[in-house]
């Protein structure tokens, strides 16, 4: 059986008004996240994929984990969706690494 790539861009690839969807736990959200991403941890996004396809409209879908191996198998089912979804390679770690800004809970956000 033939599985096709996942879709992949570099965190500084990712344009600053990108849709992005953040799909780690709730404790690494806390700790720190990019500014503006929708946070829909791996094991809710098949219930809640509407709401993803809702907010993305006709546009591309960065998908973030932590170092992205969640959001790669993420990405590989929204884009069986007809979602036009790609995997953030490198996760958040890649995006901190990129001088990307990080928000969180606390007064200095970290990639847990």
């Amino acid at each position: 059986m033939n599985v096709a790539p996942v879709p992949t861009v570099t965190a500084a690839d990712v344009p600053a008004d990108g849709f992005l969807l953040d799909v780690r736990e709730p404790d690494e959200w806390a700790a720190g996240r990019a500014e503006g991403a929708l946070h829909v941890p791996m094991g809710q996004v098949v219930e809640r994929a509407g709401e993803v396809t809702e907010r993305a409209g006709d546009g591309r879908v960065y998908v973030f984990c932590r170092v992205g191996g969640r959001s790669a198998q993420v990405t590989q089912y929204l884009v069986a969706q007809g979602v036009d979804a790609v995997n953030v390679d490198g996760g958040m770690l890649s995006w901190a690494a990129a001088g990307r800004p990080l928000t969180g809970d606390t007064d200095e956000p970290y990639v847990l």
